[in-house]
C-alpha cells in the first residue's frame, strides 16, 4: 500500500494540488465520502468514488508520513479485540476492550 501512497502523492505534486494544508485534505475527503454516499443512493459510479475516497486517504497519509497499511493492521487487531454488546438497537456499542495475560 505504501507504494499507492507514494503514488497518489507523486501525482498531486505532478499537477499542483496541495501537498501541506492537512485541514483543507481532510475537507476534500469529507467532499468525496459525500460523494461515495450519493453515488450508493443512486446505485451509480459507487466503486468510483468509494476509489475517490482512499485515494484522498493514501494521500493525506502519505503527507501526515503515515505508513497507511500498519495503522490499518493495528487498527484491525484492536477492533477484532474488542467486546461488544448490544443496546436494544441494531447496533452493538463497545463494551470494553480485551485484556492479554
Amino acid at each position: 500500500m505504501k507504494q499507492y501512497q507514494k503514488r497518489v502523492y507523486e501525482n498531486k505534486v505532478n499537477h499542483g494540488f496541495n501537498i501541506t494544508n492537512v485541514e483543507t485534505e481532510f475537507l476534500l475527503l469529507y467532499g468525496e465520502v459525500s460523494e461515495a454516499f450519493d453515488a450508493f443512493r443512486k446505485n451509480e459510479n459507487i466503486g468510483e468514488e468509494l476509489a475517490d475516497v482512499a485515494i484522498y486517504l493514501l494521500g493525506i497519509s502519505e503527507i501526515l508520513g503515515l505508513d497507511l497499511e500498519t495503522e490499518i493492521l493495528k487498527k484491525m487487531e484492536i477492533n477484532e479485540n474488542r467486546v461488544y454488546k448490544s443496546n436494544g438497537t441494531k447496533y452493538l456499542i463497545k463494551e470494553s476492550e480485551k485484556i492479554d495475560d
